[in-house]
C-alpha cells in the first residue's frame, strides 16, 4: 500500500462524501480507492468510514484522523515546493472556473503578463457562469459575481463593480427611451433576463435616486443564464440589460449601447473568490488569488460610473 496515495483517496472520500466523486477527481479507479482505504484502515485497525450502498459517513476516529492527514498533505506539498525551489517560483497545475465576461475582458488579456511573472504555472480556465461544485469538479478556486452564500466556501472579496443600464439604440428607436425605471415594468418595454444559477430565477435590479427606490422585475423576451450571451442580447435589441460597467464601456465607445438613468444608483456587484477552506491553500493559488486582486484594483478605478452632474 502506498500511505500517500491511501491518505490522499481517504481524504477525498471525506471531503467528496462519495468513493465515485473520491476516484474521479483523483483520476482512480473506484476499485482502487476502496481497496486504498480497506487496506489503510487495516493498518491502522479502526474503522474510518460507515459505508452503506446511499452514504458515506466519516467515524469519530475518522474524522480526528481527517484533520491530520490534512495537515501532513499540506506539509508534504510545502516540502515538496520548498526542495524544488518554488517557493519563489511556484508550478504546477492550477484549476479555476471564472465568468465568461470577466474571461474574455479583463483576465485572460492580463494573463501574458501573469506567466512571464509565474511561467511554470499551468492554468486550467473553466470559463461559465454555472454553479459548479469545488470537489466534485476538482476546481482550486472560482470567482463569481455576488454573494456567495455557500458556508462550505472560503470567500474573498476581491471587488465592487460598479452597474448600469444600458440598451442598444435599435431597441430605443423601436419601444422609446425610457425617463424613468417605472417604464420598464409597463407598456412594450422588456428586460434580458439573467438567471442565476444557485436559484435558476431572473435577477431583480434595485434602483435609487435621492430618497426614491424602484424594483425592477420586467418583463422577458429571452432569460440567460450565460454573461456574453447576456451582452450578445441586448446589443441585439432584445431588452434592456443591467451591467458591470467593464461590460459596456467598448460596446457603448461603438455606439452598439447607449446608458440609461445616468442620475439614478444601483448597488455595485461584490465580487469573491472562493476555495474550499479544507484543502490546503498551495502557493500557487495564493499568488493567483493576489494578482487577482492587484488586477481588479487596475480595472475598477477605471470602469467606475460617472459622478452626478458630469
Amino acid at each position: 500500500m502506498d500511505r500517500f496515495d491511501a491518505m490522499q483517496a481517504f481524504a477525498r472520500v471525506v471531503e467528496t462524501g462519495s468513493f465515485t466523486r473520491a476516484a474521479r477527481t483523483l483520476h482512480m479507479s473506484k476499485t482502487t480507492v476502496t481497496q486504498l482505504i480497506q487496506q489503510l484502515e487495516a493498518r491502522l485497525r479502526v474503522k474510518l468510514l460507515n459505508r452503506t450502498t446511499r452514504t458515506v459517513k466519516v467515524t469519530a476516529d475518522g474524522l480526528a484522523y481527517y484533520e491530520r492527514v490534512q495537515l501532513l498533505l499540506a506539509a508534504l506539498d510545502d516540502a515538496d515546493t520548498a526542495l524544488s525551489g518554488a517557493a519563489a517560483a511556484p508550478r504546477g497545475r492550477l484549476r479555476v472556473d471564472v465568468p465568461s465576461p470577466l474571461a474574455r475582458l479583463i483576465l485572460i488579456p492580463a494573463l501574458p503578463a501573469f506567466h512571464e511573472h509565474y511561467p511554470d504555472i499551468q492554468l486550467d480556465l473553466g470559463v461559465s457562469d454555472r454553479n459548479i461544485s469545488l470537489i466534485d469538479d476538482s476546481v482550486d478556486c472560482v470567482i463569481r459575481g455576488g454573494e456567495i452564500t455557500d458556508i462550505s466556501l472560503v470567500a474573498r472579496h476581491i471587488a465592487d463593480l460598479p452597474l448600469g443600464v444600458y440598451a442598444a439604440p435599435g431597441y430605443l428607436a423601436l419601444h422609446g427611451t425610457p425617463a424613468h425605471p417605472r417604464e420598464l415594468q409597463e407598456g412594450t418595454h422588456r428586460v434580458v433576463g439573467y438567471r442565476q444559477a444557485r436559484t435558476g430565477k431572473a435577477l431583480p435590479y434595485t434602483l435609487r435616486r435621492t430618497e426614491e427606490t424602484v424594483v425592477v422585475h420586467g418583463r422577458h423576451a429571452l432569460t440567460v443564464d450565460d454573461g456574453n450571451a447576456y451582452l450578445a442580447a441586448g446589443q441585439a435589441g432584445l431588452g434592456v440589460l443591467w451591467l458591470p460597467h467593464y461590460m459596456a464601456m467598448q460596446p457603448v465607445a461603438n455606439g452598439e449601447l447607449v446608458r440609461l438613468f445616468e442620475d439614478w444608483t444601483i448597488a455595485p456587484m461584490p465580487l469573491h473568490i472562493a476555495y474550499t477552506p479544507n484543502r490546503h491553500v498551495s502557493r500557487k493559488l495564493r499568488v493567483f488569488m493576489d494578482w487577482v486582486m492587484e488586477l481588479m484594483a487596475e480595472h475598477v478605478p477605471q470602469i467606475a460610473p460617472p459622478s452626478p452632474g458630469r
